[in-house]
This record gives C-alpha cells, sequence and structure tokens, in this order.
C-alpha cells in the first residue's frame, strides 16, 4: 500500500514513485503482475492522475515497470530491483552521501544510526 505524507517535502509524485518501488523490490508487487491504472490508482489516493502518470513514467525510465499499449503497466522485478548493477549503483549513491554527510559535520555514529533506522522501517 502507498502511503502519502502531506509533510514531506517531497512531490507526491516521487512519493508514489518511491512508494510502488518499494512494493516491487520487496516482493509485494509480483514480476509481471499488473498494476492499477492511472485513474485507479489516482482514484484510491485522491490525486491527480496526471500525477500519477509521472510517476509511472519515471519508473518506466528507471526499468521498474513497463507499459504494454491498450493492456496496461505491468512490474518487471528482475530488470532491475535486484541485479548486481542496481546494488553497485545504490552503494555508491549511499557511499557519496555517507561522505558529504560526514564533510558537514555529521558524526559517524549519527550516519550509521540513520542506516540501521531505516533499515527497520
Amino acid at each position: 500500500m502507498i502511503t502519502l505524507n502531506y509533510r514531506d517535502a517531497r512531490p507526491i509524485y516521487e512519493q508514489v514513485r518511491d512508494g510502488l518501488r518499494r512494493l516491487i523490490v520487496s516482493g509485494a508487487v509480483g514480476d509481471g503482475e499488473k498494476l492499477p491504472s492511472v485513474r485507479q490508482l489516482a482514484s484510491q489516493l485522491a490525486i491527480n492522475p496526471n500525477t500519477i502518470q509521472r510517476a509511472y513514467n519515471e519508473l518506466e525510465a528507471e526499468g521498474w515497470i513497463a507499459s504494454v499499449p491498450g493492456k496496461g503497466s505491468f512490474a518487471v522485478r528482475g530488470a532491475r530491483g535486484t541485479g548486481d548493477e542496481r546494488r553497485r549503483e545504490l552503494s555508491g549513491r549511499l557511499r557519496e552521501t555517507a561522505a558529504e554527510l560526514r564533510a558537514m559535520g555529521m558524526p559517524q555514529a549519527e550516519i550509521e544510526a540513520l542506516c540501521r533506522e531505516e533499515k527497520e522501517t
């Protein structure tokens, strides 16, 4: 289930995109499973369909979903979500973020606590 946080600084389409990505990676949405239509999901979340369309477009560009004209959008878990290449990409981004936080004066223990906190959610 996707939940929206209106106090979150991220735009709504990013929250939708990240929520769907999380469902695909976790296996809650299986490989090849049909996603709700843009209108269905917009109705469920009570948001503009253009917002959902933007999230779907980004997910497709990133390789998380595939759209089939006249059929809908489908999860593509194995294409990008679990491979070694994606793991290396995310590890690199995490290292860069940690280095930036250290450069800003954040103690290593606090950075590690953030990682543990995210792991528990």
